[in-house]
């Protein structure tokens, strides 16, 4: 057993017990209790630390105020739930953990910590992009899984829960150098190329037609290179570790390889910064956040018009499982008329997958073993 599989047995068992889990059991109070008071502390050490813990490219966005209103907002949520679970639960550990990093939080000086110094653009960890990511990813997703879920049986911390949440903080706190490798070969190709007036004629188009066109122009660009990275054997190892999750969920969508995530984010972004102003490259960004988590989700209602036209959890889902008839299928992360064209779509009449992962394939389990995996097997194959 690995290192996270060894750490997320523990961690079941400290905080878990047999009692049921249900709404009015304490269950979820005492689950939300940990989080915002984990937040609460990461979110007061940024105030402590910003120089090292902040992202410089976001520090200009924030309005510190609100923040800080955010940032009481948590800690009384955290001491809240912890007073409402441990009156409901049997077993208090959850609920005391919430209210102790809660009442750490307030005794490092809460949310009126001041900012002293002057920040400079140096390197920094992105604790501050992961607390805020992971907060407005919970509080969109999470709810609707556990309302309307496709599998009710699959437990939110079902196996390798952990290990996910591994992966999303790989993305995040490294922000500063993962943003310099993705931006690179775009920027290197715009220079070199000098096209400013594409985007600058673009850019007089109504706004949402150019949202649809650089939706249209990223979904081309991720069609095709997702599916090398299906059919190129080199390429196959990285992507593998995407598809080894047996449940899918909105945090299995972060079980990437960096390898992976860099290539693909990487050549999205080529055709964008050719054609697009920089503000729709924003706007993707956030659109394509949203919606490729989504697809990921353990979301059972579908809209059946629109299944033809914008991909949904369904879907993707088809894309991510097991069963032959389906593998290699459904590339195209927004349009599956994408699909259709190159002739790689699937998607049965109201039907689930019954199985994910890998098929006749299998990969550590752990965050570590699945990052050197890809390299090991070169190895073996030279």
């Amino acid at each position: 057993m690995g290192g996270t599989q060894m750490l997320e047995q523990r961690i079941n068992e400290l905080f878990g017990d047999d009692d049921p889990t249900g709404f009015g059991t304490g269950w979820w109070s005492g689950v939300l209790s940990a989080f915002f008071g984990l937040l609460a502390f990461g979110a007061v050490l940024c105030l402590h630390f910003p120089q090292l813990l902040s992202s410089p490219e976001l520090r200009h966005y924030y309005p510190m105020d609100l923040i800080r209103l955010l940032i009481q907002a948590v800690i009384a949520a955290a001491i809240f739930c912890g007073v409402v679970s441990a009156m409901l639960r049997r077993k208090k550990v959850l609920a005391l953990t919430g209210m102790l990093l809660a009442l750490g939080a307030t005794l490092l000086g809460g949310a009126s910590v001041p900012i002293n110094e002057d920040l400079g653009s140096g390197p920094a960890i992105g604790l501050d992009w992961f607390l805020l990511d992971m907060l407005l990813m919970t509080l969109i997703f999470s709810p609707i899984e556990v309302l309307w879920p496709a599998y009710p049986k699959q437990s939110v911390f079902r196996s390798q829960w952990l290990t996910d949440i591994v992966y999303f903080l790989s993305t995040h706190l490294p922000i500063q150098i993962t943003t310099f490798l993705i931006l690179l070969p775009a920027i290197q190709l715009t220079s070199l190329l000098n096209l400013p007036v594409v985007p600058r004629m673009v850019g007089h188009l109504p706004w949402l037609v150019q949202f649809f066109l650089a939706v249209v122009v990223a979904d081309l660009a991720e069609y095709f290179i997702h599916r090398a990275f299906h059919k190129v054997a080199f390429m196959w190892r990285f992507h593998a570790i995407h598809h080894s999750s047996k449940s899918l969920d909105w945090i299995a969508g972060s079980r990437s390889h960096i390898v992976d995530d860099l290539v693909v984010r990487g050549f999205i972004l080529i055709p964008m910064m050719l054609l697009f102003p920089y503000n729709m490259l924003l706007a993707y960004l956030f659109f394509v956040n949203l919606h490729a988590t989504w697809t990921h989700c353990n979301f059972g209602p579908t809209i059946k018009w629109l299944e033809p036209y914008l991909i949904q959890p369904r879907y993707h889902h088809w894309h991510h499982t097991s069963q032959t008839e389906a593998i290699d299928k459904n590339f195209a992360i927004h349009f599956p008329w994408i699909d259709r064209i190159f002739g790689t779509h699937y998607l049965p009449e109201d039907k689930w997958p019954d199985t994910y992962g890998l098929h006749n394939e299998k990969i550590p389990a752990g965050f570590w073993g699945q990052a050197f995996y890809p390299f090991r097997r070169a190895r073996a194959a030279a």
